[in-house]
């Protein structure tokens, strides 16, 4: 099972069982995992039941219903449900993925639901992303040019555009950084599958003109080369991208002096 960061000298223990799922006619049962900053208890598994015959197909239809009708004190992100904002990320049954694109009838009972491995955790299945977003900055994810073309389209032929396919679909979720065991010891300093894929999504850009000083940044023992090639990251991907080769055609044109 992924491992996730706890808060300090804290240990999960079993929690409520919050009812019993007699008289439902397609009882599921859910163990989630609690944890509040705002009293002294220790991390928790909670037990939920839920009837699947009312609810809709997808994992965050099951934690809507738990929210609404049985302990409105859970907490999670969402936002979309299509796959589209990246919020709802968090570990299912072991998997880093998207709760909104994950249909209930794929997993198997009881389903465990945790936060997103190895990241510091606001409350329950909120984890915080602040440092995430921060490397993203880092990386300066805009278009660059010496003099802004401010009066002037910046035009791609059809080849050009296709070099980002595969790159510009990434959502930010999460889900890859944190399937990552380089990124669970080094994240202090290396970017990650993420941020290092929206990293090549600007350097392959035509239209940009910072190619050069964008390699040069990315050229560091940790930042880059702390990726092993795992694959973690490309086996969690939601939306299918595949970061572990982005990071690759990274290294390749550094070492190649291909701008």
């Amino acid at each position: 099972m992924a491992q996730f960061r706890l808060p300090k000298n804290a240990r999960v223990i079993q929690g409520r069982r919050h009812n019993d799922g007699s008289g439902m006619q397609r009882p599921q049962e859910f163990k989630v995992y609690r944890w509040s900053p705002d009293d002294d208890e220790q991390p928790r598994i909670d037990e939920y039941t839920i009837d699947q015959a009312t609810c809709g197909p997808m994992l965050l239809d099951a934690l809507i219903k738990i929210k609404n009708e049985i302990d409105s004190t859970l907490t999670f992100r969402r936002s979309c449900r299509e796959g589209i904002c990246g919020s709802c990320a968090m570990n299912i049954n072991g998997t880093n993925t998207l709760a909104c694109t994950q249909s209930l009838s794929e997993l198997k009972m009881p389903v465990s639901i945790y936060p997103l491995p190895h990241m510091p955790v606001i409350k329950d299945l909120v984890p915080d992303l602040t440092h995430f977003f921060k490397q993203h900055a880092s990386i300066e994810p805009w278009l660059k040019a010496p003099v802004p073309n401010a009066n002037r389209e910046q035009l791609q032929s059809p080849e050009e555009r296709e070099a980002l396919d595969g790159l510009y679909e990434c959502i930010m979720c999460a889900c890859c950084s944190t399937s990552c065991p380089s990124y669970w010891w080094n994240s202090d300093q290396y970017l990650g599958p993420a941020n290092l894929l929206q990293a090549y999504r600007w350097v392959a850009d035509s239209r940009d003109e910072a190619t050069e000083e964008r390699l040069a940044q990315l050229n560091d023992s940790f930042a880059l080369y702390r990726c092993h090639t795992i694959m973690n990251c490309t086996n969690a991907c939601p939306k299918g991208l595949n970061p572990g080769k982005a990071i690759g055609e990274i290294k390749s044109r550094i070492a190649t002096g291909k701008s």
